[in-house]
């Protein structure tokens, strides 16, 4: 796929029912060298096992990436996915526990071993990048490296560090919290950057209307519902009980696209976590309340 289509691997990781490659592209053709990836292994893989079929389920999810904000972050994610499994306390329960703080600290046997089978996954390029096997010619890991700041003869090192400190420490919230317009990483900057000069149809890029579109501020969120609650935004925004609050939020995720850390600051909490666990309970609310949801309607009426 490299040599064919021109492209440079920054990173990849093969699991049992997904993969994940970061790839940068010299020419636009991201849509034929994914189909032809899948259809190339497919083929490969159904001769080996004697099977037939397809192997891989829909079309495959691209993301923009700003390398210089999320580079480095996205290939520890990446690399990572060997360990976030429930064997190793890892798996989506424990995570989300340890986002709200209620998670044990692992024992250092259990840190060992996730260490291990990091280090072990022989279908990762985190190997590579580490100077535990030879570097494929068809990878890159230099630019990512380079990410991580130091000299030259350090950088492994260092980023071996920053990895696997995630598996000692508990890992980070996953980045496609915050992702904008379902199809950018990036920062307010980035994102105006690609409104500029994306175009393309919804069968090629099925992000670029997406990324066209016009999207309300929160200011505008907050007026409305005001304007629906018939009071001003600094009466129920911390009045205990109201859900006002986690209407702005819920709504500032949906329809602005703004990330956790964003509304988080924009509504003055404490931080991301909050703004998560803020908009998790409106959800379960909206299913459980017929009035909630017709306030929600005539917002987001307004809002059209």
């Amino acid at each position: 796929m490299v040599e064919r289509f021109r492209l440079r691997l920054h990173a990849y990781v093969l699991m049992d029912n997904h993969y994940h490659v970061i790839v940068e592209l010299t020419e636009l053709n991201l849509s034929r060298a994914g189909q032809w990836l899948n259809g190339s292994y497919s083929t490969w893989f159904n001769r080996r096992h004697r099977r037939s079929g397809h192997l891989f389920q829909g079309r495959f999810k691209a993301v923009i990436v700003d390398p210089e904000e999320w580079g480095l972050a996205l290939s520890r994610y990446v690399h990572l996915n060997p360990v976030r499994i429930r064997s190793l306390r890892l798996g989506k329960s424990e995570r989300r526990a340890g986002a709200v703080g209620v998670s044990s600290r692992p024992s250092p046997e259990l840190v060992k071993e996730r260490v291990r089978r990091l280090r072990g996954h022989r279908w990762s390029s985190y190997r590579a990048y580490i100077g535990l096997c030879a570097q494929p010619p068809w990878l890159e890991y230099e630019a990512i490296l380079e990410l991580g700041g130091g000299k030259k003869e350090e950088r492994r090192r260092k980023y071996r560090q920053y990895v696997e400190s995630a598996v000692r420490e508990g890992l980070e919230k996953s980045p496609w919290e915050d992702l904008r317009e379902q199809v950018v990483l990036g920062g307010v900057e980035f994102l105006e950057g690609l409104r500029g000069w994306v175009k393309g149809d919804a069968r090629e890029q099925r992000g670029a209307k997406r990324l066209a579109a016009s999207r309300p501020r929160l200011t505008e969120i907050i007026q409305r519902v005001e304007r629906v609650k018939g009071e001003p935004w600094e009466v129920f925004r911390d009045r205990y009980g109201d859900r006002g609050r986690d209407l702005v939020l819920y709504l500032g995720r949906r329809e602005c696209g703004l990330t956790l850390q964003e509304l988080a600051q924009a509504v003055g909490l404490e931080g991301y976590k909050t703004a998560a666990t803020a908009i998790r309970r409106y959800e379960k609310w909206l299913q459980a309340s017929k009035a909630e949801r017709a306030l929600l309607a005539r917002v987001s009426s307004a809002l059209k």
